[in-house]
C-alpha cells in the first residue's frame, strides 16, 4: 500500500512547479536515505550547524551559512538579526524593538505573497516597513530617499518571478544600500542555482528554499557575511526558537548540496531543455493548442513551456478536476496562457499530461 492509499491522499501531476501547497519538490534517493539515517541519531546541534555553514560557504561562496526552517522564516530571522545582532538583551527583547534601529526599506515592486506577505514576514520581527517608489517602479532616487534615516536597519530586497513593475538592478541598489552604511538582504527564495549570483551583488545575506530546486528537506538557507549569519544564528535564543531546523533537515540539506556539487549540471539543464522542447512539439499538434519554450524570467537555467488556449481558466479547472489531478501554473491564464514546469515529472506523468489535454482539447 502507497502511503498516498494508506493515508487516503490524492496522487497529483504536479506541473505547477515549487509549489508549497504542493508539497514543493521532491528529494533525491540520496537525500531520503540521509534523512532516515538522522531521525535515530543525536547530534551536537551546534556542531551540525557549524557543519552546514561550511557546507553553504563551500557551495555557494559566502562567508558563512545557516539554516532555518524555511525562506520565510529566513526572512523575519535576517530582519531580526539586523535589528538585534548578537546582543543578549535585544534578542531577549523582540519582538519589541522600540530602542533599536527598527525601519525595513523594501522596494514596492518587490512586495509580493507566497501565501504569506513578505511585510508580514518583517514585521513578525517587531520592525516597520517603509516601501520605496510605487507597485509599476522603483527608482535608485526613491530607495535613495527611503535609505537616509538614522532608524533604518536593512535594505529588503526580492528575486523572484512574482515581483512587479519595472525591474530592479539588484546591484545597484545594494550600492546604494551600502554608501548609507545599511545591510542589504535578498530573499531569493526559488532561486537556488543562482545564489551565487545573488551574492556577486555585493548583499550581506541573500535567502534561499532549501526544499525547492535543492531538493532538501524543508528548510531556508542563508548565506552571507559571517558577522550577519552568526547574528542570524543567535536568534535561536530567542524568536528563532520557534523557527529553528530540525536534525533531519540540516542533515539533509547536507546531503543535498553534496549532490548538487557533484552534479554535471551543464548536462542537467540539457537534459530539462530536451524535456520541455520535446513536450512543446507534442502538445503543439493538440487542436487549439499553441506552444512555446520559455526561459525562466530571473535566468533560472530552466525553461517552461507556455500554452496558449482559447479558455485557459476553464481548462486549469478541468486539469484539476480530472484523476489523477493535473497542476499547472495559472498566473497568466486571464491573458489565455498556463505554463507547466516539467522539471519534477517523469515520462509517464507528461504522457498523461499529453493524454489529458488531447482528452479535453480534441472535441
Amino acid at each position: 500500500m502507497s502511503i498516498h492509499e494508506r493515508h487516503r491522499l490524492s496522487v497529483v501531476v504536479n506541473a505547477r512547479g515549487t509549489f508549497t501547497p504542493l508539497g514543493v519538490s521532491r528529494s533525491s534517493a540520496a537525500v531520503a536515505s540521509a534523512v532516515a539515517e538522522a531521525l535515530p541519531e543525536f547530534f551536537v546541534m551546534d556542531e551540525l550547524g557549524d557543519r552546514a555553514s561550511d557546507a553553504i560557504a563551500h557551495a555557494t561562496g559566502a562567508q558563512a551559512g545557516t539554516v532555518v526552517h524555511c525562506t520565510s522564516a529566513a526572512i523575519t530571522l535576517a530582519v531580526a538579526a539586523c535589528m538585534a545582532g548578537t546582543d543578549p538583551r535585544r534578542i531577549a527583547a523582540l519582538p519589541d524593538a522600540r530602542d533599536m534601529h527598527n525601519r525595513v526599506v523594501l522596494p514596492a515592486v518587490h512586495v509580493v505573497d507566497y501565501g504569506q506577505s513578505n511585510l508580514q514576514a518583517i514585521r513578525l520581527a517587531g520592525a516597520q516597513v517603509t516601501l520605496a517608489g510605487d507597485e509599476k517602479r522603483c527608482r535608485l532616487e526613491d530607495l535613495d530617499e527611503e535609505l537616509d534615516g538614522p532608524d533604518v536597519t536593512c535594505l529588503m530586497l526580492v528575486s523572484s518571478r512574482l515581483t512587479s513593475g519595472e525591474p530592479l538592478d539588484l546591484t545597484a541598489a545594494v550600492r546604494a544600500a551600502h554608501r548609507r552604511g545599511v545591510p542589504a538582504i535578498i530573499d531569493g527564495a526559488g532561486q537556488f542555482p543562482r545564489t551565487a549570483d545573488l551574492l556577486a551583488t555585493g548583499a550581506d545575506l541573500v535567502l534561499i528554499s532549501g526544499q525547492k530546486y535543492l531538493g532538501s528537506p524543508t528548510a531556508g538557507l542563508v548565506a552571507g557575511s559571517r558577522r550577519l549569519v552568526q547574528a542570524v544564528r543567535a536568534q535561536g535564543n530567542g524568536i528563532g526558537r520557534g523557527m529553528k531546523p530540525s536534525k533531519e533537515a540540516v542533515v539533509g540539506v547536507l546531503a543535498a548540496l553534496e549532490e548538487w556539487q557533484a552534479m554535471d549540471r551543464a548536462k542537467w539543464a540539457a537534459d530539462q531543455e530536451t524535456k520541455v522542447t520535446a513536450f512543446v512539439a507534442t502538445a503543439g499538434e493538440i487542436p487549439g493548442v499553441v506552444a512555446e519554450v520559455v526561459p525562466d524570467p530571473t535566468s533560472l537555467p530552466l525553461s517552461r513551456a507556455l500554452l496558449k488556449v482559447d479558455d485557459a481558466p476553464g481548462l486549469a479547472r478541468e486539469l484539476e478536476a480530472g484523476l489523477p489531478p493535473i497542476y499547472v501554473m495559472t498566473d497568466r491564464q486571464d491573458a489565455g496562457e498556463l505554463m507547466l514546469e516539467l522539471l519534477p515529472l517523469d515520462e509517464a506523468e507528461i504522457a498523461t499530461v499529453i493524454a489529458r489535454l488531447w482528452a479535453l482539447l480534441d472535441k
